[in-house]
């Protein structure tokens, strides 16, 4: 396992730091960000992905390294031209999932924004991931049903597309005979198979508007506080989207399955009088992570859920966590839409436009306080 006392050993003889850029997911959000911030950029992209990088938007990249394989940045030569750059990384899900967390925690010698090691929480079926943090932070989960014949409600089943790796196939189900069938349905159309859905989750659906709520956590406290509200998205999904767009009627007429593959994102608010509830949820889940994943969180990271009436008592209303994202949200509808930009502009008295701003504001502070080993892993 890489250390972070290594890491922060070779930070400490950086000059000129180049910011290091996966090139997927919010690759264009950080290259704005880091240009803006007067960072040089170097950016990873796989063979025959590459032309949204290197023609559309070339000007974002100082630095861009064309790989046949994501996992080929774990290469040597890619390494040590990324260390002759003075290069800090910032992940995001697509890091996680093309290079993998052994690959990230065990040979990615490259000091990397924030902690690397609470990526793996991300995994829905790791021992220490996101459902162990959530429970042992107090966080309200949806409850889970560990079999199919247990099912008496309304329930949502998430499980891996059978095809791709990044997207899951959620399908909704009312009694076990209801999952039984839809399973079958979505074996036959080639969405799901055996292997996925022996790690598929089944929990109670939550009967509320849908909230992402997105944070940044900084490593240097003392300086910028322990955390702050980023704002509100929720996703945009297809094909659920246009079934959604159809009177029900129509929509029965369909004999196709629905899929939540995440195809782009809006901005939504939340009322200031129950705005507490996520961050109290925040401040939960912070609590736990120095005990599970040392040395804390630090950078963006956020917690989806929904807010419905409790079942208690059918009249408070709460906020029900059933996804955890630690690291950059990869939703460019965040910066434009949330009110909180111009609230951090004036907390920072700096211009904060897009929560990468965060990210190069604690960068560009740590590198003038001399503590950048403080902001990596």
């Amino acid at each position: 396992m890489i250390l972070r006392k290594e890491m922060q050993n070779v930070v400490e003889d950086y000059r000129d730091v180049t910011i290091g850029i996966f090139g997927s997911h919010s690759a264009k959000e950080l290259g704005i960000a880091a240009k803006a911030a007067g960072f040089k950029t170097a950016i990873v992209v796989k063979e025959g992905r590459e032309k949204l990088y290197t023609d559309y938007n070339r000007h974002l990249y100082d630095e861009v390294i064309v790989v046949r394989d994501f996992r080929d940045m774990l290469f040597n030569e890619i390494q040590e031209k990324l260390l002759e750059l003075h290069t800090i990384f910032i992940p995001n899900r697509s890091f996680s999932v093309y290079v993998d967390y052994d690959g990230i925690e065990n040979k990615f010698k490259i000091p990397i924004y924030g902690n690397r090691f609470i990526l793996r929480a991300e995994d829905r079926n790791d021992e220490k991931g996101q459902y162990h943090l959530l429970r042992k932070a107090g966080v309200r989960l949806p409850k889970e049903f560990i079999k199919p014949d247990e099912i008496d409600r309304l329930c949502i089943v998430k499980v891996q597309q059978a095809d791709n790796i990044l997207e899951r196939a959620f399908f909704y189900v009312s009694s076990p005979e209801d999952y039984y069938t839809q399973v079958e349905e979505l074996k036959e159309h080639g969405v799901i198979d055996d292997a996925v859905l022996r790690n598929a989750r089944i929990e109670e659906y939550v009967f509320g508007p849908r909230f992402n709520a997105n944070f940044h956590a900084f490593a240097i406290e003392d300086i910028f506080d322990k955390f702050v509200l980023t704002g509100f998205t929720d996703r945009r999904q297809v094909n659920i989207q246009g079934f959604l767009n159809l009177p029900s009627r129509d929509q029965l007429k369909i004999n196709l399955p629905v899929k939540n593959e995440e195809i782009g994102h809006f901005g939504i608010t939340m009322r200031e009088s129950k705005q507490h509830l996520v961050y109290e949820a925040a401040e939960k889940f912070l609590g736990v992570v120095p005990d599970v994943y040392p040395p804390k969180m630090i950078g963006p990271f956020s917690l989806q859920g929904g807010i419905q009436y409790s079942p208690e008592d059918n009249k408070t209303l709460e906020f029900v966590t059933f996804d955890l994202s630690p690291r950059v949200p990869g939703d460019p509808a965040l910066g434009p839409t949330s009110p909180e930009m111009r609230n951090l502009s004036l907390k920072y008295s700096k211009n904060i436009e897009d929560p990468m701003d965060l990210i190069m504001m604690e960068i560009r502070e740590a590198i003038g306080q001399q503590m950048l080993p403080e902001v990596v892993t």
